[in-house]
């Protein structure tokens, strides 16, 4: 199945892309059915049901304010971080459907959390429910977050993995696939992805959506690194960023760098991207929020201290890093999951550093089996990652899980570079054996916040 640039990349406000921006789309998507069929003026209640992981861990996760601002009518990209929306629900009890039809809303009596249901379908299901003149349903719908900040509606479940028509000229379902296309056509993975995408829309609005989302990443990047203060949510986490970049900015005054400071560098990106994302800031699913600050501080190791040996220019080494990385989001979204309430925290960090790793791969002038053996050795290392927010904030231990997916992207990248892209396990296989791993994984570890870090560190 391929996915477009799109679908993999999206913009949206943290801190979780399935737990925010897929219930905000979710709700706004409500909105927008009800306005279709000229319902708005007749709906006089509403009542939104959460269940599982949504349930669980929404209220850490910003889920309660995503549905909030998608009921409003919103886009991501509608929001002002600045205006106090939810606020002004939570405390008037008042909600402007679409942005048009006063309603009364209390966020206590009509967003209920059924936290002991788990949804056949996934993980993190939610229903709404819109009421008419005495208590007549006038619409019910149920969605579910599946990753990414991708949402389908219940009856749509079914259809999940199967082939979504786009008039593209390459479709494949696994990377043997993807391989063998490159190499009848004698094309690199990222001209297969542009090949796609030119189809789709004008080559100037692939580059200039390319050039949109890394300047996003740039932004979140340079926003972490001069913001201080403590993160929202009770757990007073410190940011941490700030505080590593003045020390790296001393160090260079007095040329006092050492062999591995670049690791600090990529920690500190990392560290910046992923307290935006757990501070509600404008962030770019990569391919989740959670794991949203992977791809940027890789992206940006690659301009700051690899460029110079890239055959590329820095321009051509961007958009050969991220459409590589989009075709092996793909792979995963097609085959498993990039959803932590499904699969754990593979599905996200675990994901981000194999697209990092074959995205750096690729700007780095890798062939495109050395680009697949640094995607797999990416994945293989982070098999059986846990995903236990503690107190269902995306903060800890999901901050520095980002900086440490970065560094391993960089290895995995260096490591599949150092050979001739041979390898014995091939990346369909981890692919296949992470979404079996998610399978057998225990729901206290898939973004519940029952078991692990997020019930032990209460107990240290």
């Amino acid at each position: 199945m391929y996915y477009p640039l799109k679908e993999i990349f999206a913009i949206g406000i943290g801190p979780s892309s399935s737990h925010t921006v897929g219930p905000m789309k979710a709700a706004k998507r409500f909105v927008d059915n009800l306005a279709t069929e000229n319902l708005i003026d007749k709906v006089t209640s509403l009542k939104v049901d959460l269940y599982g992981s949504l349930a669980l861990t929404g209220v850490g996760h910003g889920t309660l304010r995503a549905i909030v601002l998608g009921l409003m009518g919103m886009t991501a990209e509608d929001v002002d971080p600045n205006q106090p929306y939810y606020v002004s629900v939570e405390k008037d009890k008042m909600l402007h459907l679409a942005r048009q039809k006063p309603l009364a809303f209390d966020l206590d009596k009509d967003m209920v959390l059924n936290k002991e249901i788990f949804l056949p379908e996934h993980s993190n299901g939610m229903k709404f429910t819109a009421l008419g003149n005495k208590g007549k349903k006038i619409l019910e719908e149920t969605y579910f977050s599946i990753g990414g900040g991708t949402v389908l509606r219940k009856d749509e479940m079914d259809k999940r993995f199967e082939q979504t028509v786009y008039n593209v000229p390459h479709h494949f379902d696994s990377c043997a696939e993807l391989q063998q296309i490159c190499q009848k056509y004698n094309l690199a993975i990222s001209e297969v992805v542009l090949q796609n995408e030119v189809c789709l829309q004008k080559e100037s609005e692939v580059l200039d959506y390319l050039q949109k989302i890394h300047n996003i990443m740039e932004e979140a990047i340079e926003r972490g690194m001069k913001k201080q203060g403590v993160l929202p949510g009770g757990l007073e986490v410190k940011r941490r960023a700030p505080e590593i970049y003045e020390r790296l900015k001393v160090k260079f005054l007095k040329n006092q760098q050492d062999g591995l400071e670049v690791i600090d560098w990529l920690n500190m990106w990392g560290f910046a991207v992923a307290e935006e994302n757990a501070a509600g800031g404008r962030v770019v699913t990569a391919p989740t929020m959670g794991s949203a600050g992977i791809i940027p501080s890789v992206l940006r190791y690659f301009i700051r201290f690899s460029s110079h040996n890239s055959p590329f220019t820095v321009e051509d080494g961007v958009v050969k890093f991220l459409t590589t990385a989009a075709a092996i989001c793909s792979l995963y979204r097609s085959n498993a999951s990039i959803s932590g309430a499904e699969v754990g925290c593979q599905g996200e960090i675990g994901v981000a550093c194999s697209m990092a790793a074959a995205g750096l791969a690729a700007a780095m002038g890798g062939t495109n089996e050395q680009i697949e053996q640094a995607a797999e050795i990416a994945m293989e290392h982070n098999l059986g990652l846990t995903c236990d927010p503690v107190n269902g904030l995306v903060q800890v231990p999901c901050i520095e899980r980002n900086a440490m997916g970065a560094v391993k992207a960089v290895n995995s990248a260096r490591l599949a570079m150092r050979g001739d892209g041979k390898h014995i396990v091939s990346l369909d296989n981890v692919i296949k054996t992470m979404y079996a791993t998610g399978k057998d994984m225990s729901t206290r570890y898939k973004e519940t916040s029952l078991g692990g870090l997020a019930v032990n560190i209460t107990n240290c």
